[in-house]
């Protein structure tokens, strides 16, 4: 079976207070589309753990402490073309220093047709 990868899932944890900013910013750089259906995304409420080292440069907490944070993870479908610009973009807009990024290849619905 030969497969090709034309959308992947991009998911990504989001302050609170900065999740629709992010969302709006990716989906208009064209993240979010299925069919005929634009801005589509599903988000969940977690929290997140980091520990900034001395070098980082934190949004929130102080290095080289432990910080637990309330967050969003927020789920994007994206057209494989589509990935670098949205991701620029994310990067752009996310508030923190080295966002958690996943990127996750999406099979064909039809290859299970």
């Amino acid at each position: 079976m030969n497969i090709n990868i034309n959308k992947v899932k991009i998911v990504v944890t989001i302050p609170l207070e900065n999740v629709e900013i992010v969302r709006k910013a990716i989906c208009e750089a064209g993240a979010g589309i299925i069919g005929n259906y634009t801005h589509c995304s599903m988000s969940t409420k977690c929290v997140g753990t980091f520990k900034p080292n001395e070098d980082a440069n934190p949004y929130i907490g102080k290095n080289n402490q432990l910080e637990f944070v309330e967050e969003e993870k927020l789920e994007v479908v994206c057209n494989w073309d589509k990935v670098k610009t949205v991701l620029l973009k994310l990067r752009e807009v996310h508030p923190y220093e080295e966002p958690a990024i996943d990127i996750i290849p999406l099979l064909e619905e039809s290859l299970f047709l």
